[in-house]
């Protein structure tokens, strides 16, 4: 079954492909399809979650999933947050984003001097995952997955995108870039939600 995906980023695309590859879904990225992002106006991840699906599958004609997700620090009252892509500006990348991030969690006293990750700097990755069947679809599953970590000023790891070379995972001493993409796929905030999309999806919802 071809599903559009209501994401532009590749590395949601490679990791949503294989976590649905058991289902038979065939992954599109709405760009292949020359449909324009959507605005994200929610306060909130399912809003901008729904918002992704449904503009998707009204410009597709097809099945749509859409995945919202950022992180959020306890310290920065949930920021970055719904913000997390564009934390730093609309055109943001990651480095800047990162950078933004670490400078607001050491001007706020949070993080220390030699940047090391601690319980001040407690913050988790959350994702919504919705799936519509079509664009009036009035029953959308949607999962949600939430993944505890701390933030750390010293990068490591070269796997993942985003804040994952910040994202430290304190039992396992080492950050989410540091991971295999594999490993990442069964433990994130994304597998958790995907997890949660396909046990719905199982029992034929």
């Amino acid at each position: 079954m071809r599903v559009v995906l209501a994401s532009g980023n590749a590395g949601k695309l490679t990791e949503l492909g294989a976590m649905l590859a058991p289902f038979e879904m065939k992954l599109l990225a709405q760009g292949e399809l020359a449909i324009e992002p959507a605005p994200e106006t929610g306060c909130t991840f399912i809003e901008n979650a729904l918002e992704k699906a449904r503009h998707a599958s009204r410009q597709s004609g097809l099945p749509a999933i859409a995945d919202d997700s950022g992180i959020c620090v306890d310290a920065l009252a949930g920021a970055p947050g719904v913000y997390s892509a564009r934390y730093a500006g609309e055109d943001a990348n990651d480095a800047a984003n990162n950078a933004k991030l670490v400078a607001a969690l050491t001007e706020c006293g949070a993080l220390a001097d030699d940047g090391a990750p601690s319980a001040r700097t407690a913050a988790h990755f959350y994702s919504v995952v919705v799936l519509l069947r079509h664009p009036e679809d009035p029953t959308p599953l949607i999962a949600a997955g939430r993944w505890n970590g701390q933030i750390t000023g010293r990068p490591s790891g070269s796997n993942g995108f985003g804040y994952d070379p910040h994202f430290w995972l304190p039992e396992r001493q080492l950050t989410s870039a540091d991971l295999t993409p594999e490993e990442k796929n069964r433990i994130s905030h994304r597998a958790l939600a995907v997890a949660a999309l396909t046990r719905q999806l199982s029992e034929g919802a």
